[in-house]
């Protein structure tokens, strides 16, 4: 599994899917092992299927979520844009971004999917494996999936997502009441339950955990300043 894992990132979409299908049988779904410390969240900026994007990730203590290390890295996004395949697209960028952390965190919540994802390997699965960092996948929409029943308007109210065939593959949860869910599924070395758990945790006043807020915010800072520069 070694070679696979640490593949090039420019590869045909063929043969993405071909990785995805491997690596995917390699991740560990299970109950985070110990409560993290730090944590980080990923997100990339770019225009709209545009070429050019920052990928970043800013790395906050916990609980106390003060801002402790942040790293950027842009570039020329080379994959194309296929559904399904983003992190062979942003990928490269977020990997770069993490190796350049002074402080490494102990949890990652990317503003994308994890295992909600036709071949149950989202970016945050995809680099979560690859990076050996538990991870988490906190999506605005659905990708895959379908619920069995509505969720509830308060707080903190979930219900799983399932596949097709009927597998738990995330939850859909309010994270404010009133306000549309988020979509939350486990990347790696993480279960669905807890990864309920910390994203609602790590949510505040806002429908997104503040980890990914300030990733946004970060990145499209950042892409404002690299084209000027």
């Amino acid at each position: 599994m070694t070679d696979l894992l640490h593949h090039s990132w420019e590869i045909a979409p063929p043969e993405a899917v071909r990785v995805q299908k491997t690596l995917e049988t390699h991740l560990a779904l299970q109950p985070l092992s110990d409560a993290p410390e730090t944590i980080a969240g990923a997100d990339i900026s770019t225009k709209w299927r545009g070429r050019f994007g920052v990928g970043g990730m800013v790395v906050f203590s916990w609980p106390d979520m003060e801002l402790i290390d942040e790293s950027f890295h842009s570039g020329e996004l080379r994959f194309p844009y296929v559904p399904g395949l983003l992190s062979f697209r942003e990928g490269l960028l977020l990997e770069k971004a993490f190796l350049g952390l002074r402080a490494k965190p102990d949890l990652i919540i990317f503003d994308g999917q994890g295992t909600a994802h036709p071949r149950g390997f989202g970016i945050a699965s995809h680099l979560g494996l690859r990076l050996g960092v538990p991870s988490i996948g906190c999506a605005k929409s659905r990708l895959f999936g379908d619920v069995a029943e509505p969720v509830g308007e308060e707080k903190g109210d979930w219900r799983y997502l399932y596949s097709p065939g009927g597998r738990k593959i995330g939850a859909v949860l309010r994270t404010r009441r009133g306000v549309k869910p988020v979509y939350v599924s486990p990347g790696h070395l993480i279960d669905i339950e807890d990864s309920v758990h910390w994203v609602l945790a790590a949510t505040s006043r806002f429908r997104l955990p503040e980890v990914i807020r300030a990733a946004h915010r970060r990145v499209g800072e950042e892409r404002a300043r690299r084209k000027k520069a």
